[in-house]
């Protein structure tokens, strides 16, 4: 047998995202809480802005999305070269380590947390240093201490995935001023939208270089499937980074719904009110059934199950409820509808019973 083409080991050895299989329960119902997914579909406004693009897919997308770039650059009053368009967060993740990967270079983040950021991180041969949550919290005094000569980059997921606990304005400005101005910070604001105070990124950014901030259309403006995102940055690094995209990466669907979706945002945000109410209601329920549940500020709740979690999930699954399991940690649930977020109770009380373990910290 002749040899196989010759790949470099990270094309060899690495080990892709592994999304969750969809579980259906006995009458094919399947509940839809597992990948963090608002569950109220386009608005109208955005739905017509999407039909009438989509008229137009024989043609290229607009490489630098200006329509929308000086839409948001409006919006959050910054220079239009302190923001890139690009294809949801991570392709923004992706270009970033590419860009600070050098041999025996690493990035820092808490863990757990995203989990992309340590494939991505293995993907462009950056060595990944992983500090522990404390109280389900990133340890920002640890991350700082953890810096040195090797370190180029430093990811804050605000609100935390899959926890969803939050780091306060105050914490970060702290953190910030702790980290040297020659390694960069990326602070993740995904579901920055779903906080009580909202996510201090396009503040904080202004006046600290090594400071970039991401966001998406995907969770609170219901985008997931058109894959949109912006990030803000001084031009240094916004000019290098948009350099590294991939050209014509934003679709012109997805350009046009993000524009709509940020002129029917009061309509948005209504319904980001809701999901918080929904949150709360659930967490209030989990917690008096005994489970353990920090206060979350994003669009899921985090149940800390230790060796409970995979019958916890396999509870689920057997009743159509999608969730997403961390084996040996916990369970990430996102906050659906009314509908989705009672059958997912229905589902858990029956091991609420037996549940040893008791909420802690703030109930």
């Amino acid at each position: 047998m002749s040899e196989p083409p010759r790949l470099n080991s990270i094309a060899r050895d690495f080990r892709p995202y592994q999304p969750s299989q969809l579980a259906c329960s006995a009458d094919g119902r399947a509940y839809l809480l597992a990948r963090n997914e608002t569950p109220f579909g386009p608005l109208p406004s955005v739905i017509s802005a999407i039909t009438a693009a989509a008229a137009q897919s024989h043609r290229y997308p607009d490489p630098l999305s200006a329509e929308l770039a000086g839409e948001l650059a409006g919006r959050l009053d910054v220079p239009a070269d302190n923001l890139v368009v690009g294809a949801g967060s991570v392709a923004f993740i992706q270009a970033i380590l590419a860009a600070v990967a050098e041999p025996g270079a690493n990035v820092i983040y808490a863990w757990r947390s995203f989990e992309l950021y340590s494939l991505l991180a293995g993907l462009a041969g950056l060595a990944s240093v992983r500090v522990p949550l404390v109280a389900e919290r990133h340890d920002l005094e640890a991350m700082s201490a953890a810096v040195d000569a090797r370190t180029r980059l430093v990811m804050v997921c605000n609100p935390n995935n899959p926890t969803g606990t939050a780091v306060t304005k105050e914490a970060l400005v702290s953190f910030l001023d702790s980290v040297p101005a020659g390694c960069l910070v990326v602070l993740d604001e995904a579901y920055g939208e779903y906080m009580r105070c909202p996510g201090p990124g396009a503040e904080l950014f202004r006046d600290r270089p090594n400071l970039i901030v991401l966001r998406t259309f995907s969770k609170a403006y219901g985008l997931a499937g058109l894959r949109v995102g912006y990030m803000l940055a001084h031009s240094y690094i916004t000019s290098r980074i948009r350099n590294m995209c991939l050209p014509f990466g934003v679709s012109h669907v997805a350009q046009a719904a993000a524009v709509a979706s940020l002129r029917a945002e009061r309509e948005l945000l209504d319904r980001v009110t809701l999901t918080v109410a929904e949150r709360t209601r659930v967490r209030a329920a989990l917690l008096a059934r005994g489970y353990v549940v920090p206060p979350s500020e994003a669009n899921f709740v985090w149940i800390r199950l230790g060796r409970e979690t995979t019958s916890f999930a396999a509870r689920c699954a057997h009743a159509g409820v999608n969730v997403q399991p961390y084996p040996g940690e916990g369970v990430r649930v996102t906050i659906g509808s009314a509908e989705d977020n009672e059958a997912f109770l229905a589902a858990t009380a029956a091991g609420s019973a037996t549940l040893q373990a008791k909420p802690r910290g703030d109930s």
